[in-house]
């Protein structure tokens, strides 16, 4: 098994659908779970641990166990079914006795983060399942964002985006008209 941090949120750029990454410790492998806005928002609550002024329903958890005499050991991201996660809660109770609970990996992982417990996920997952990552790559495109964004006002930003939705659009119908008439070649 391989403890995993949360690495961060970030959004699919196709269909803006939420995605919680989890990183391995070395740092080159990364696991791209898509979950939900509302557990996307859970999850962020997590990382900044902050209290809020009313309980989300993570931390109401997280107390439910504290009253309880249980205490969440470690989140376990066990198998991928049919694109699917799979987790499981190991809970300890105060009289030595232990529990497994299923629970979805979105649910999983933001009460980690409120109790504090480790995130680990079976090595077969992570290699199914990870991307690698280049931390060096990543830290030099986003300096090369932050220099763009410092250069440029807000209406060339409009500007730039505008001219990307027509190109985009352009590229679109250009790949109609070549889908139209032509023969399909294998990739």
């Amino acid at each position: 098994m391989v403890e995993m941090r949360v690495a961060g949120i970030a959004l699919d750029a196709a269909s803006r659908s939420p995605i919680v990454l989890l990183r391995d410790p070395s740092g080159r492998r990364q696991v791209p779970i898509w979950i939900d806005q509302a557990q996307a928002q859970n999850i962020m609550a997590g990382l900044k641990d902050q209290a809020p002024a009313r309980p989300l329903s993570h931390d109401l958890m997280a107390k439910l166990l504290e009253a309880g005499g249980l205490e969440l050991q470690r989140v376990i991201i066990h198998t991928i079914e049919d694109s699917t996660f799979r987790a499981v809660l190991k809970l300890s109770g105060a009289d030595g006795s232990s529990h497994e609970l299923d629970a979805r990996p979105s649910d999983a992982i933001a009460l980690a983060l409120r109790t504090g417990s480790g995130i680990w996920m079976l090595e077969e997952v992570v290699a199914d399942a990870s991307i690698p990552v280049d931390a060096e790559a990543d830290a030099e495109d986003a300096a090369d964002f932050r220099r763009f964004l410092d250069g440029i006002s807000p209406a060339e930003l409009v500007r730039h985006i505008r001219q990307a939705q027509t190109d985009s659009s352009e590229e679109e119908e250009a790949g109609d008209d070549d889908a139209s008439g032509g023969e399909a070649t294998p990739s």
